[in-house]
């Protein structure tokens, strides 16, 4: 199996990581679950004991219309789709173009932006298992019980590409800061705002050594520079202990912590 050398405080959006050795998954065959399967690290946190990555092959990097459909494989970068889209007139994709990352880590997460979310326009996606049918598949907000590596998904095709909508998109996402960060620190709870939570027990510019909630946008938890694993991880368990004090909820983390001690397996 050919391995490629990431460091991760360049490749990770929030700059934080290791230079680390990441297996390359070209057949299905070679997937085990030993290894966690990372795509373009938007939403990831590496910690210092991380479990063995892999990360899809180029082969897995391609968009194509095929049976009145479209097909994506897992290892396409959102920008890539939304000029897909915006090129051959289709519709229902505007807003990936504001969610950086990978279809694969797209699907598994159900992103989205408000009410358009990946799920809706999806069919079926393959995984190193076979191929499951979106009936097959639970999934919520930010949420699926997809347990297998995607390797590749279909989408309903329809057409009319809406400018109105990218513009609608940017305008959402216009309060987040530019700052290296991994996306939403937390879920928002049913009913309410993770950053106005965290707001709200005081922790809203809150820094600890080059790490800090963004006075921006408080549930953005941003790297001002020569931030570490240890800062953020600081950040994350003080925010969860004072609003679970405060508020009686618990804030579940939607960024991703790739280190041995947090992880359930």
């Amino acid at each position: 199996m050919k391995t490629k050398k990431i460091d991760f405080s360049k490749f990770s959006s929030i700059n934080i990581g290791d230079t680390l050795e990441v297996f390359l998954l070209e057949d299905p065959d070679d997937f085990t679950s030993d290894y966690y399967l990372i795509g373009s690290c938007n939403n990831i946190l590496m910690g210092t004991q991380p479990p063995k990555l892999m990360k899809l092959s180029k082969k897995y990097d391609y968009i194509k219309i095929e049976d009145n459909s479209l097909k994506i494989g897992a290892a396409t970068p959102s920008g890539k789709i939304a000029s897909f889209c915006k090129k051959h007139n289709i519709a229902n994709f505007e807003f990936v173009s504001h969610l950086p990352g990978t279809l694969g880590g797209l699907v598994y997460m159900n992103a989205g932006l408000k009410e358009y979310e990946i799920f809706n326009n999806l069919i079926r996606i393959s995984t190193t298992k076979g191929i499951l049918n979106k009936n097959n598949i639970s999934f919520g907000y930010r949420f699926t019980d997809i347990k297998d590596p995607i390797l590749d998904a279909t989408f309903t095709l329809e057409y009319g590409f809406d400018e109105e909508k990218v513009e609608l998109f940017k305008k959402m996402r216009s309060n987040q800061p530019s700052t290296p960060s991994a996306g939403s620190c937390f879920k928002n709870p049913q009913g309410d705002y993770a950053g106005r939570l965290i707001e709200a027990v005081g922790l809203k510019a809150k820094r600890v050594g080059g790490m800090e909630f963004s006075s921006e946008h408080a549930n953005f938890l941003v790297n001002c520079g020569n931030g570490v694993f240890e800062d953020a991880i600081t950040l994350i368990k003080e925010a969860q202990k004072n609003v679970l004090d405060k508020f009686g909820i618990f804030l579940e983390c939607e960024v991703m912590i790739l280190d041995k001690r947090y992880m359930n397996h």
